[in-house]
């Protein structure tokens, strides 16, 4: 594998999130909505996640900057960047899939909302943060620049630490005793861990 492959793999990725959630999106915007946690604080987090997954990224790949922030290229964690992003991608399809109408970009909840404990859900509560994890995970394999590389994992954290207790609060609201038997036999991102 060489850096523009790797640069591409990255690409790639990028353009299938793109894909797969479109149309969610645009089936999402036709529900309800009843709750919501929209507002500043969430704006502000999903900017902060957008910039270190897109902006800072992309910026790399088009210029090459922060040019002193490059390292040495190395195929083999290119190769296992690749393996995350191909993981994330099946995830993230997955959840999707699931999820249907009741995916929203942001803390929601709409009208006629389920909570989906089957298929991915039967074991992971937010696999879709464990596919950004991994895409997070794959972008700092993949690009070879310590700031655009690693910006993935900075950007997504702070979405990921700043929401997802507001996320199973609001959770635990819609749902009650029913959420907390899930929440007793399921992790939250990673199976046996978290």
């Amino acid at each position: 594998m060489t850096p523009a492959i790797s640069k591409f793999v990255f690409v790639v990725l990028a353009v299938g999130w793109y894909l797969i959630r479109y149309e969610h999106a645009r089936h999402s915007r036709r529900e309800t909505i009843v709750r919501s946690a929209r507002g500043p604080r969430e704006t502000v987090l999903l900017l902060i996640s957008l910039t270190g997954l897109g902006i800072v990224p992309f910026t790399y790949i088009v210029t090459g900057i922060p040019h002193f922030a490059a390292y040495t290229f190395h195929p083999l964690q290119a190769w296992l960047g690749t393996f995350c992003a191909a993981a994330s991608l099946v995830m993230f399809r997955l959840t999707h899939r699931a999820l249907g109408r009741n995916w929203s970009v942001s803390l929601d909840v709409r009208k006629g909302h389920q909570l989906i404990t089957d298929g991915i859900y039967r074991k992971i509560r937010h696999p879709m943060y464990s596919a950004f994890w991994l895409w997070a995970i794959g972008q700092a394999l993949l690009l070879p620049n310590w700031v655009a590389g690693f910006a993935g994992i900075v950007g997504f954290g702070s979405l990921f630490f700043g929401r997802i207790a507001e996320e199973e609060r609001m959770m635990l609201e819609a749902f009650g005793d029913r959420y907390l038997e899930y929440m007793a036999r399921t992790h939250r991102v990673i199976p046996r861990i978290f």
